[in-house]
């Protein structure tokens, strides 16, 4: 790899002055003080710290003044990593550091938008990890906090990932790209940010294809299925789609700060997997839309068929019920007829008659007749 030249920052160096905006008022700033009376010592939460000269390690601090106190020059560098501290700790390093209170409240209150500010000559960003867990087909977020300043780089890790030790790892192998300094350590931690979004993107397409073939197999409880991973999918956006914004406007620094050009070849290759991960982000909610739209006209034809062989076993139903029914009154006028001659009243007309029961019989076969004639008309029978 060739030699790259050192830069002088992304960030104002310390003999920098104050930019135009900064000169033409000062800032008040109320001193950081940690809440409980007896502060926890900040450095319970350090997972790691060293400092760095020329792309090399040469210590390893146990306290945070003291890595302070190891930087023999402006062109050392400490890098400390927190995990979890409380707001006792926060504050402790936050004094240390000399850290603005209105990025320490951030970084306490945890749950923040993926964002970037400038507080000074220390940048704070924000970001928003993802990991796909395969056992529970779900996406679990962390979240990351960064301090960068001229000469220090601080991380606070509210959760697992990222993992900010194989960062370390990287960075050590790569002393020309570690020479570069707190700038190089934000490049590759976004960069690792950004790289874990890759599985995160891998398991949602493949529960996006499951989810498609249990639609069109009509699988039951498909549409919560599908709820369910639009909201995972809008989270993952809402980690993601920031990411743009915020490499806009380190990219807008390039010039101003002097950027050595190789770390902005670097950066510009973050952002253009930023760039796809979020196209395909906006492409899984429109295609989960697409679905639950799919999902909801195919449920509507299965009830649509419901109903129509309902409403022909109703209609199969009615007509056996009619022809019942037409036979049921065929048979009953005769049965009327005989139930009238045959209740042995002594005064009865026709009871006599020689003919009487000639009679009897042609009127029931006359109006069974006339009943099946009419029935069969109207086709009951």
């Amino acid at each position: 790899m060739p030699q790259l030249r050192p830069i002088r920052s992304l960030l104002p160096s310390r003999s920098a002055g104050l930019s135009d905006a900064d000169a033409g008022h000062a800032v008040t700033r109320r001193p950081v003080e940690p809440t409980p009376a007896e502060p926890t010592p900040a450095e319970e939460t350090v997972v790691n710290s060293a400092v760095y000269r020329d792309g090399r390690k040469t210590a390893t601090p146990a306290t945070l003044s003291e890595a302070l106190a190891s930087l023999p020059d402006a062109s050392s560098m400490a890098w400390i990593g927190m995990y979890r501290p409380n707001d006792a700790q926060l504050y402790a390093a936050a004094k240390q550091f000399d850290l603005h209170e209105l990025a320490v409240e951030d970084a306490i209150v945890a749950h923040q938008r993926p964002k970037l500010e400038r507080y000074g000559k220390t940048l704070f960003v924000v970001l928003r990890a993802a990991r796909y867990c395969d056992e529970t087909e779900r996406v679990e977020f962390g979240e990351l906090h960064v301090f960068c300043g001229p000469t220090f780089v601080l991380t606070v890790r509210h959760s697992e990932s990222p993992d900010l030790s194989a960062v370390r790892r990287r960075m050590e192998s790569n002393p020309d790209l570690l020479r570069l300094g707190p700038e190089a350590v934000l490049y590759a931690i976004l960069d690792a940010v950004v790289d874990g979004y890759a599985p995160v993107v891998a398991g949602l397409q493949n529960d996006i294809d499951e989810i498609e073939t249990e639609v069109f197999s009509g699988a039951p409880g498909v549409s919560r299925r599908i709820y369910e991973l639009t909201r995972e999918v809008i989270e993952f956006q809402r980690a993601t789609r920031p990411l743009l914004g915020m490499l806009r406007g380190l990219s807008a620094g390039f010039e101003k700060y002097n950027t050595d050009e190789e770390l902005q070849r670097y950066l510009r290759d973050v952002t253009d997997h930023a760039t796809v991960v979020v196209e395909r982000a906006d492409g899984f909610r429109q295609l989960l839309g697409n679905i639950l739209t799919v999902n909801a006209t195919l449920v509507s034809q299965e009830q649509n068929e419901e109903m129509r062989n309902l409403t022909q076993a109703s209609y199969a139903q009615n007509e056996e019920i009619k022809k019942v029914s037409a036979w049921a009154a065929i048979l009953f006028a005769p049965t009327l007829i005989g139930t009238v001659y045959g209740m042995n009243f002594d005064h009865m007309p026709e009871l006599h008659w020689v003919g009487g029961y000639p009679f009897a019989l042609s009127l029931m076969m006359l109006t069974c007749a006339g009943l099946y004639t009419i029935f069969k008309r109207r086709g009951w029978l």
